[in-house]
């Protein structure tokens, strides 16, 4: 779904001007049809619904009560219940009282760092900016704020958790698939018995050239899955001894980096991308078990220290091996990195239990980001298409002599507005398929 110079008129730049490859995915260069004779492979850039509700936006099956962690300190989360504990405001659920001062509803502190990540995604990958994972690592924060939903939500069965995983997120996955793999045919893709990604993610779908600015972002889908399918065991694992086991989950990308190195196929794409995102999703199941609150501020501080200067000096370091600093190239700078950057925000939240419930004061503000955290599975599935949809529409503009004349259309930034605007027409669009997939009556807007 690439756009050619002459395919895009007077705006003579590339869909994506500052694109630099799949963040994440390490050094890549543009490679031939992935799935096909060569896998192709990059590492996570990065790219989230209320408190209770993982990115991907997965709330709880209807009909379920939520109950709290019953070693957590008092400060490990508020006692009002969330209204991400029902996929639907309006379900009867049993809820704690909220206690004086607070209002219950959704945790706008996790709401809001879901918000700024997605808007972090879609700037990254209009600008490809190599610092913008140093000053928001997005997807360290997203596995942090899903292995926390995750772990509450293995309250309940295992099964039945995994299987509600896998509702919320494969149908709207397979809306969006249809169009994607049926444009790629249009354009001379023979798909093959690989296919069967496109199906359930467990592997990076394939596709062509054509269409890879789309499908690219699938890397986050399939991490995240198995993220969800590993759960069980790692949450059982994590309760045996919660910090060792937290210290020692930065051990595999060490050893994939200095040791034993994956395969560069879907196997070695998978195991790198779950290593250098194991921390992060640790660290979600660290906050809901009341593990992160129990910590001396000291401890935390200078451990965070220790691993962003860690992370940012082998990105640094390592330039002529990788190509660039940008995190989404280098695995090992990325876990590094993230985990010094999210545990904080993960102990500012359960050490002082700070809600944003400020932001209720701000309409739009709040409105905005209760619509990023119902539709994220959207925005995120969607934003590359229509940024990619933003240069044969803004090649257009150049017909008409007013907006030549008064309108900044060689640049970047009017490139980011064009793509934001297509986001929000998409939201209401296909943003219904997450009501769907969570039994919910479908809406334009949430």
């Amino acid at each position: 779904m690439s756009w050619g110079p002459e395919q895009q008129g007077q705006y003579g730049q590339q869909a994506y001007p500052g694109y630099q490859g799949y963040p994440g995915h390490q050094g890549y260069q543009g490679q031939p049809e992935y799935g096909q004779e060569d896998p192709g492979y990059w590492q996570p850039y990065a790219h989230p619904a209320p408190y209770e509700e993982q990115w991907p936006y997965v709330p709880e099956e209807p009909g379920t009560v939520s109950t709290a962690v019953p070693s957590a300190p008092a400060h490990d989360e508020p006692p009002a219940a969330s209204a991400a504990d029902s996929p639907d405001p309006g379900t009867s659920e049993r809820a704690d009282p909220a206690p004086e001062g607070r209002t219950g509803g959704r945790d706008r502190y996790f709401d809001t760092l879901r918000a700024v990540a997605l808007v972090r995604v879609v700037t990254y990958h209009t600008f490809g900016w190599a610092w913008a994972g140093l000053v928001f690592p997005s997807m360290g924060v997203m596995f942090a704020l899903a292995g926390t939903l995750m772990a509450k939500s293995l309250e309940r069965a295992a099964l039945k958790v995994v299987r509600s995983r896998m509702r919320r997120l494969l149908p709207p996955f397979w809306f969006w698939g249809f169009f994607v793999v049926l444009a790629m045919m249009i354009h001379g893709w023979m798909p093959g018995r690989q296919i069967v990604f496109w199906v359930v993610p467990v592997g990076d779908p394939p596709g062509n050239q054509w269409g890879m600015q789309a499908w690219e972002i699938l890397w986050y889908l399939r991490t995240y899955l198995w993220f969800v399918l590993l759960s069980p065991l790692l949450l059982k694992i994590f309760r045996k001894a919660p910090i060792p086991v937290l210290l020692l989950s930065l051990v595999p990308i060490v050893v994939f980096q200095y040791g034993w190195q994956p395969s560069d196929d879907r196997l070695g794409s998978a195991l790198t991308d779950l290593a250098t995102y194991l921390f992060c999703w640790l660290l979600g199941f660290a906050h809901r078990e009341g593990v992160l609150q129990r910590l001396k501020p000291a401890a935390v501080v200078l451990g965070s220290i220790a691993a962003l200067a860690y992370g940012g000096w082998y990105a640094f370091a390592h330039q002529s091996e990788f190509g660039t600093y940008d995190l989404d190239e280098n695995p090992l700078a990325q876990a590094f990195w993230s985990a010094g950057f999210v545990t904080p925000l993960m102990y500012f939240k359960a050490y002082y239990d700070v809600d944003f419930a400020w932001l209720a004061r701000f309409k739009r503000l709040d409105r905005t980001v209760t619509v990023f955290n119902a539709r994220a599975v959207t925005i995120y599935l969607w934003h590359e298409i229509a940024l990619v949809l933003a240069v044969p529409l803004i090649d257009q503009f150049w017909k008409v002599p007013a907006f030549e004349k008064w309108l900044p259309l060689e640049s970047q930034w009017f490139m980011f507005a064009v793509g934001w605007l297509l986001i929000w027409i998409a939201i209401p669009l296909f943003g219904w398929v997450e009501d769907v997939a969570a039994r919910k009556r479908p809406r334009l807007l949430p």
